[in-house]
């Protein structure tokens, strides 16, 4: 199974983010539906799955939390590749792309912008549309964990809310890094898998999944109001992804393998211009 080096990756990164600054606001706002649908089938697989287990939870929490991480994974795999735009992958690419200066800090906003806006449009249909008119979590064990599963994030501080989404975005990052290294199917579905695995298994705050699993618990009973769900849990999870992805995957990785090819470059630039200088 071949696979690209990091410094390779960021060259596949960038060609990638350059795609995504050329898009449409109208094809922002599709994919990005399409992203944040595919994230939102991954969550409700991992309720009516990793939540249908009550008793087994009951003698072994981690269990549950590890076949809900296990499961989750298919939201991501298919943004990846079927093709949809996630916003919280982009945080990583984009910054990339910017730092690199291939692009202008203007496209980063247009694909965060619209692309968050299609996630939110998107996870939300599939809360109302496909889960709660479907009646897919009626039956009470799924009910329960739905309810539960949403009552938990709103119920954190900001701070905590803030750095699990930090953790979350990281590894989100790292599985869409692992992707673009990766040169088959095969292979992009393991290197999603284990990170994101990881971070739901942790219970860690992914804005965009929470844009779909609050969401459906309200649909269905749950007592949160949408100002609790956007001030107590969105607004935060938001924040903190940025950072976990555009500072600590994007940044570093720029860091530590486009920047010194930046640096290289602008000396040899310099020395040319030097030596003309000399020759004239």
């Amino acid at each position: 199974m071949s696979y690209s080096s990091p410094k390779d990756i960021l060259g596949n990164i960038r060609n990638g983010a350059l795609q995504k600054g050329k898009m449409s606001i109208q094809q922002l706002l599709v994919f990005g539906f399409l992203g944040g649908a595919y994230v939102a089938f991954g969550f409700l697989l991992a309720i009516v799955v990793g939540g249908g287990m009550p008793g087994i939870g009951a003698e072994n929490p981690g269990i549950p939390k590890f076949v809900m991480g296990a499961v989750f994974p298919v939201g991501l795999i298919l943004c990846i590749i079927a093709g949809a735009e996630l916003f919280t992958s982009s945080t990583a690419m984009m910054t990339v792309s910017v730092l690199s200066k291939d692009q202008s800090i203007k496209k980063l906003g247009k694909v965060w912008t619209f692309g968050y806006l299609g996630n939110f449009v998107g996870s939300l249909f599939v809360a109302y549309f496909i889960t709660t008119l479907t009646g897919v979590v009626d039956g009470e064990v799924f009910h329960n964990s739905l309810i539960s599963v949403a009552e938990h994030k709103v119920g954190n501080p900001f701070y905590k809310t803030f750095f699990k989404a930090v953790g979350a975005n990281w590894l989100v990052c790292l599985a869409a890094w692992q992707a673009y290294a990766a040169k088959d199917v095969m292979g992009k579905v393991i290197g999603i898998w284990f990170p994101v695995m990881t971070f739901v298994t942790f219970g860690f705050e992914h804005c965009i999944a929470n844009m779909y699993v609050i969401p459906a618990a309200i649909f269905n009973g749950a007592d949160i109001t949408w100002t609790d769900f956007i001030i107590t849990n969105l607004i935060p999870a938001t924040i903190g992804n940025i950072v976990g992805g555009a500072f600590f995957v994007g940044t570093i990785y720029w860091w530590m393998f486009v920047k010194p090819e930046q640096e290289e470059e602008k000396k040899q630039l310099d020395k040319e211009l030097e030596s003309i200088n000399i020759n004239s």
